[in-house]
């Protein structure tokens, strides 16, 4: 009598999303070309950059016509060197968001306006809509603002207003990660767990886990870094990644540059497609 063979077990399908579309050209062209050669499936969009303009919105788009190549999302943005939609949101530092740690300090002493958030970050989805024509696939923020303590409540009741077929992006790692020490991750973690849990109150859906965060000083190695971010990563969970070309605009408005085109290099390069079989994960 033959024995059954067992089926090949199903690859686990997960987010690989490039955030910060719009803030340079550089950075549209690079995840736009990552888009068409099937290498990420998701891309977060700043509106409030000066690089984002309908015509980079309807390149973007263009590229789901034909067939759903990647989910497209809001990447909600309150820290500086960008600028508020609004005229009446506060605090400001020369006419900009708070820098990222002026920010985080503000929230975490509760200095901050629920109103003024919501009104910003309301605009900044209608931003989206009139750009897309759409609400967006689903939300996160830029330097993970979106976790920080008084925002995160605006944030969580604009989407579950505006966009509740909208999944939201919590940035806690899965458990067998939680081992290795790291301070920026352990504060990640700990700001998701109660990110999760607000946003389950709202019914609002998160990925399943997340990573992609690292140290971007000291030129490190991606290629040998991604193989890290998709171990025992579980189904829906989301790996983070920041391609792009450097260009003026990049160099004017963010520190993150050549480290950029490496990793644009690394997702485009014929490593990545072996690199994801062999860890049993596929893009959704």
């Amino acid at each position: 009598m033959m024995r059954a063979v067992p089926a090949a077990p199903q690859p686990r399908h997960i987010w690989l999303c490039a955030d910060d579309y719009g803030i340079a050209p550089g950075v549209n062209g690079a995840i736009r070309d990552l888009i068409a050669r099937g290498r990420v499936n998701a891309a977060s969009v700043m509106v409030t950059a000066p690089g984002f303009s309908r015509s980079e919105a309807e390149a973007l788009a263009g590229l789901n016509e034909d067939e759903k190549r990647a989910a497209i999302g809001l990447h909600v943005t309150l820290t500086a060197p960008f600028k508020p939609v609004t005229a009446t949101y506060g605090p400001l530092r020369d006419g900009e968001f708070l820098p990222l740690e002026a920010m985080l300090l503000a929230a975490f002493l509760q200095r901050l306006s629920i109103e003024q958030l919501t009104m910003e970050i309301a605009t900044q989805f209608k931003a989206f809509v009139m750009a897309f024509g759409r609400a967006p696939d689903f939300v996160d923020g830029h330097q993970h603002v979106q976790l920080f303590p008084q925002v995160r409540d605006a944030f969580l009741s604009v989407v579950r207003e505006m966009a509740p077929q909208a999944w939201v992006r919590q940035c806690g790692r899965s458990i067998p990660l939680r081992r290795r020490f790291d301070r920026k991750a352990i504060l990640l973690d700990m700001l998701s767990y109660s990110f999760r849990r607000r946003a389950r109150a709202k019914g609002l859906r998160t990925n399943a886990a997340f990573a992609g965060a690292y140290d971007f000083r000291g030129e490190p190695d991606f290629a040998k870094l991604f193989p890290r971010f998709l171990h025992r990563l579980p189904p829906d969970g989301l790996v983070m990644c920041h391609p792009g070309l450097v260009d003026d605009e990049l160099k004017r408005l963010d520190p993150l540059t050549t480290q950029r085109e490496r990793e644009y290099a690394y997702l485009a390069s014929d490593a990545l497609p072996p690199t994801l079989a062999a860890y049993g994960v596929a893009l959704s």
